[in-house]
């Protein structure tokens, strides 16, 4: 297979002759990438490794401050069951021209239970869980509390993009809530993406048994509505393809080129940058899990030559910049191109210009409005004194509708 990199997908991972690809972590009640539960609930987890072997693989949890960073806890404080476990449910592909191996997890199980609320990663490994294949975030929330999010537009001549407003309100289940009110933080995030969030904010006000949180710096990009396509039919031109093939046993697809710095909102209907493997030959769904296929996808953008660094990213890679999603300029046919091997299916991505100081931009190259859909989700963290532990007391969310 010429020109095969390795893929770097989701947060850290190092490959030891695995090539991990298509992971996806998933609430099965929403079918969605939001992986927050409840306790009793359960997440699914899937990928898939090319090498097409059987390893077993092991896995275990770490659990996380507020801010995503190591608060220390030992896995007995946190967690019931073993240290570690076995993902041992595996199935080999069928009739594909890429062989690969696809697993599933279905957690928390009879081996691990997290018992305490808060920021989780789930950490897949070979050996020893300090090198992972990979690391998933996920969320478990406790009962303490109703999150209600309103949206608003806002004006702002210093910020001309900053235009979407977040206000939330929380309504605790008890008076504890409010009586440790200084005890709570709250972050509100974008489209499940992490570098879009606004974080650490403390309630503005408190009227009854509710939380207000109306600061004025809640307020995100609006950004655009995200490019989508869909290869679930590799035979053929399907939803934003421009050209499909298969060459020397290898599947290419070939995106309808994008533009740049769009002047005017067009509404369009996206999943707020999430993905879904699918195959459908001539009208017959397949097994996505083990008959979906992989192919090279070509996306492309119409532009002048610059030296803005720019990625191609969305939920399958979990907004994460890498050599691999970069954009690179052709001179011949004045586009930026990415090429990035992918299970074939339906994907939303936005292409993002990385700045200087390693922060992102998603509205640089497709512009920035008000009146985007947007998924915005916030979680209230609650800390009160002798907690060694910032526990997720209430989660809510709201999908902005089309003006």
């Amino acid at each position: 297979m010429k020109n095969l990199q390795f893929l770097l997908l989701f947060f850290s991972a190092i490959f030891f002759g695995q090539d991990i690809r298509s992971i996806q972590l998933f609430n099965p009640q929403t079918n969605d990438e939001t992986a927050v539960i409840r306790f009793n609930d359960q997440l699914i987890l899937k990928f898939d490794d090319l090498s097409n072997s059987n390893t077993l693989y092991r896995y275990t949890l770490k659990h996380f401050d507020r801010n995503w960073q190591d608060d220390g806890l030992f896995f007995t404080e946190f967690a019931n069951g073993s240290l570690n476990a076995l993902i041992d449910q595996y199935q080999y592909s069928f009739n594909t021209l890429q062989a690969y191996t696809n697993y599933t997890l279905t957690f928390p199980n009879n081996k691990i239970q997290p018992k305490i609320s808060g920021n989780f990663e789930i950490v897949v490994y070979l050996d020893s869980p300090s090198k992972p294949l990979f690391t998933k975030r996920f969320c478990v929330v406790e009962e303490g509390s109703n999150l209600g999010l309103n949206i608003t537009r806002t004006s702002d001549a210093k910020n001309p993009n900053i235009n979407q407003r977040v206000e939330v309100q929380a309504i605790g289940s008890n008076s504890l809530l409010i009586q440790n009110a200084n005890s709570t933080t709250l972050n509100v995030v974008q489209n499940n993406n992490w570098n879009m969030g606004v974080f650490n904010q403390k309630p503005s006000a408190t009227l009854g048994n509710k939380l207000i949180f109306q600061q004025m710096n809640l307020a995100f990009p609006g950004n655009n509505e995200f490019y989508y396509f869909d290869n679930k039919n590799m035979n053929q031109p399907f939803d934003m393809v421009a050209q499909a093939e298969t060459s020397e046993g290898v599947n290419y697809t070939y995106l309808y080129p994008v533009w740049a710095y769009p002047l005017n909102y067009q509404y369009q209907p996206d999943v707020n940058g999430a993905f879904y493997f699918r195959r459908n030959d001539l009208g017959i769904e397949r097994i996505a899990d083990k008959e979906a296929d992989y192919s090279w996808v070509y996306f492309s953008l119409e532009s002048e030559k610059s030296e803005e660094e720019i990625h191609v990213l969305g939920g399958f890679n979990d907004f994460i910049p890498s050599k691999e999603n970069q954009m690179i300029y052709d001179d011949k046919t004045k586009r930026f191109i990415a090429k990035i091997y992918l299970k074939q299916g339906f994907y939303n991505y936005i292409l993002a210009t990385k700045n200087t100081d390693e922060t992102l931009n998603f509205g640089a190259i497709n512009g920035s409005f008000w009146q985007t859909e947007n998924l915005y989700q916030a979680f209230l963290y609650y800390r009160p004194f002798g907690r060694n532990y910032d526990g997720l007391i209430g989660y809510g969310e709201y999908r902005t509708s089309r003006n």
